[in-house]
């Protein structure tokens, strides 16, 4: 579906409620004083990352501009759900809370919108039409180049990276949830796809040498106030920056959250790179409390597809020798 189109059924989709700054509230606490934040939280959002260009300067819905989008909902829909053999309906995909009524998560650039790139920074698109010309690393979560081997496949094709499992966390069709559990010392942030546990020390003790560098970095966190703050660096090169921009070689991320009610939870992040962008980035998602458990995605499909995708391109080849 056309940009315009998709932005449009999202923001049909947005509740009515207005955000407002929310009452002070005073969190449960752990049997060690902290914030407890343990449990699991989806971060799915029908809000886009940026601000569809018809929205202007507006960064929040009336209930009234919510209601002239309704007449557009159905139409939307269907056109979703008649995509035909090779793409999900909406019965598969996840909607998010509807206690947001932004036009954008973005909230730094104020206007919405991600900041230029540096001149010269790679961009990888990748998505599940054809491949698409490049060299390696394959640094995409999704797609690939190439089917020579496992090495032109994209991050999340062979088991490495979830599409959504960041870090940071940006919402995706489905499985947007993480499970956050918590010591006296350390606090492990776990998402569900492909099952990856971030350690966070919240003791003080040095980071790890330039020279070590970890697919999801080496986090470290403390308390500020009733917010937790984790700071991540020493990614290695071989994931992107942000979204299908550059490196994550340089890149520098602070997390932060936040408690904002007994079933959501504020989940901000800035990141800092700039050898991928001129300026910084802050996004602001909220996260729901899940009453059910994390299960293990084990990336199955992954596991033997990455077999048969070569498989039948060596056919191909042999078919055309």
């Amino acid at each position: 579906m056309k940009g315009h189109a998709l932005a449009t059924v999202i923001m049909v989709l947005l509740s009515t409620g207005q955000v407002s700054a929310q009452e002070t509230y005073s969190p449960d606490r752990t049997v060690w004083g902290q914030p407890d934040l343990q449990g699991v939280w989806n971060f799915s959002s029908v809000i886009p990352l940026e601000r569809p260009a018809f929205f202007g300067n507006k960064s929040e819905l009336t209930p009234q501009e919510v209601e002239a989008f309704k007449a557009q909902t159905e139409l939307g829909l269907e056109a979703l759900n008649n995509q035909g053999v090779g793409g999900y309906n909406t019965f598969w995909t996840e909607m998010g809370n509807g206690d947001d009524n932004r036009t954008a998560r973005l909230i730094y650039p104020a206007d919405g919108k991600l900041p230029a790139t540096v001149e010269g920074v790679p961009v990888q698109v990748g998505g599940l039409g054809p491949d698409e010309p490049g060299e390696r690393p394959v640094r995409m979560v999704v797609g690939g180049i190439a089917k020579n081997g496992p090495e032109d496949r994209g991050l999340s094709e062979r088991c490495i990276v979830g599409f959504n499992s960041g870090p940071p966390f940006e919402p995706n069709l489905y499985n947007n949830n993480v499970q956050v559990i918590q010591s006296k010392d350390t606090v492990v942030i776990m998402t569900e796809m492909i099952h990856d546990a971030r350690i966070v020390s919240l003791y003080d003790r040095p980071g790890l040498d330039d020279d070590i560098r970890l697919w999801t970095g080496d986090s470290r966190g403390f308390w500020e106030g009733d917010t937790l703050v984790v700071e991540t660096k020493n990614f290695n090169s071989l994931t992107q920056s942000f979204s299908v921009y550059g490196s994550s070689e340089n890149k520098l991320l602070t997390e932060r959250f936040t408690r904002s009610g007994p079933y959501t939870m504020e989940y901000e992040y800035t990141l800092n790179d700039p050898s991928t962008f001129v300026d910084k980035i802050q996004v602001m998602t909220v996260m729901s409390k899940v009453d059910g458990q994390l299960y293990e995605y084990a990336c199955h499909e992954g596991n033997y597809g990455m077999v048969n995708i070569l498989r039948g391109e060596r056919m191909s080849e042999e078919r055309e020798s």
